[in-house]
């Protein structure tokens, strides 16, 4: 079976829709600032993931310990692409890189594995600034949605929690880009 790399996200013209989960001291001056400020590290790398179902099986519904409050950071396409233009996958060599990328396999609203990759994208020490300062355009708490899908996915209501999902669709990547990043399609 030829499992595929697409990137789904959430998306519209000009941003796209990008979670992250941290924990309270973390997000709430990010949430009040409407980007990241201390206690934040701009020193380390950032992990960010346009599927939502990636981060709830990699957080466990926002219940693991420093990733209890599930954050929807909204950045600009442009600020994305560039990213993934620079970005080296973390199966090579990555000493150096910008950006790491990463594919693992999508997951399910019970957390299996699913037949296609999700992209992980690791923004390095040398482009948090700009990540925060030029790409982020919005943050918006999505820990209430995330313990309210939680407990219907516990409750066996699985269908009710698959249809208050984000919206993700398959996100149309320059050739180059793609290419650099491995995405099929």
């Amino acid at each position: 079976m030829v499992m595929l790399r697409r990137i789904r996200a959430d998306f519209d013209a000009r941003s796209l829709v990008v979670y992250q989960a941290y924990a309270l001291a973390i997000a709430e001056p990010a949430l009040r600032e409407g980007r990241f400020v201390a206690p934040f590290s701009f020193g380390r790398m950032t992990w960010i993931k346009p599927s939502f179902r990636w981060l709830m099986h990699r957080s466990d519904w926002g219940r693991k310990a420093g990733q209890e409050r599930v954050l929807a950071v909204r950045m600009t396409r442009a600020g994305f692409e560039e990213a993934l233009a620079r970005a080296v996958s973390t199966e090579g060599s990555v000493a150096g890189a910008d950006v790491h990328v990463q594919w693992d396999p999508e997951r399910s609203v019970r957390g299996a594995a699913l037949n296609h990759y999700s992209i992980q994208v690791g923004i390095g020490r040398g482009l948090i600034r700009t990540f925060n300062e030029e790409w982020v355009v919005g943050i918006t708490d999505l820990t209430p949605l995330v313990r309210r899908l939680a407990g219907l996915v516990k409750d066996g209501r699985v269908a009710q929690a698959q249809r208050l999902l984000p919206p993700e669709k398959p996100y149309p990547l320059p050739t180059a880009v793609a290419r650099r990043v491995g995405a099929d399609g």
